[in-house]
């Protein structure tokens, strides 16, 4: 049986609130804790109950969603539910769920919901007891591509792109373009076998064939920008001394 996830809506129109209530409704594994109709009410419920998903307006009286969000010290999963575009960079900076413009139909709604469980799913899974072998790490992930899921082998990816919103991944074989943030593709790929090089590039480190100056160019052809703060923890992953640096000068 499914984990119940403990979710709370705030927002200042009743409508809202009340589609909502019903959009939660359809989803069986969400628990709704309550509906509020301010921050200050939200504010109250997030410091005295254990919520695991917001779904939140951001523009309301005296505190905004924004402000609500950043005042907290536990922060739960959010999604933005608004009928505004002006803080599309403050809900990424916050590194929220999702961002959905009203009026949104449940089937988009219902997108943003699996991703919050997906990221639950991930956060929930239960650490190996000591003395116990751990299980296998996931060699593969699936993605969401038009209307089909793919299956994703991490060592055919060459490179994932950022994309404003959505993201690219090269693979060997094909190309996916998914509606993800560079953040959450970043928790998910192996650490191990994976690197940020930039804020719109991560890059499998078997797919590196030459460094030249701040790019990487791939097996695969492909030239990709190394940001200066990505660099040195590149070198270090690459095994790449201070020598060797010196004689690429």
């Amino acid at each position: 049986m499914e984990q119940q996830i403990r979710c709370l809506v705030v927002d200042d129109e009743p409508f809202a609130r009340e589609l909502m209530t019903t959009y939660i409704s359809k989803v069986p594994q969400l628990e709704l804790v309550a509906t509020c109709e301010n921050a200050l009410e939200a504010l109250e419920i997030l410091q005295q109950d254990s919520i695991d998903l917001l779904f939140s307006d951001i523009r309301m009286p005296n505190i905004n969603g924004v402000e609500m969000i950043r005042s907290l010290s536990h922060i739960p999963l959010v999604i933005f539910t608004t009928a505004s575009r002006d803080y599309a960079v403050e809900g990424y900076e916050l590194d929220v769920v999702d961002y959905l413009m009203k009026p949104f139909g449940f089937d988009r709604l219902l997108k943003a919901i699996n991703k919050a469980k997906a990221i639950l799913q991930q956060r929930k899974q239960p650490a190996a007891a000591p003395g116990k072998e751990k299980s296998s790490p996931a060699t593969y992930m699936f993605v969401k591509d038009g209307q089909k899921l793919s299956k994703v082998i991490f060592d055919d990816i060459y490179y994932v792109e950022g994309m404003k919103d959505y993201i690219k991944i090269v693979t060997a074989r094909e190309t996916h373009i998914i509606y993800q943030r560079m953040k959450h593709m970043e928790d998910l790929l192996p650490d191990n076998q994976f690197i940020r090089v930039h804020k719109s590039y991560i890059v499998q480190l078997n797919a590196i064939k030459n460094i030249i100056g701040n790019t990487a160019e791939l097996i695969n052809n492909h030239t990709i920008i190394i940001s200066k703060q990505y660099k040195s923890e590149l070198n270090k992953r690459l095994g790449i001394t201070s020598d060797a640096r010196e004689g690429e000068e």
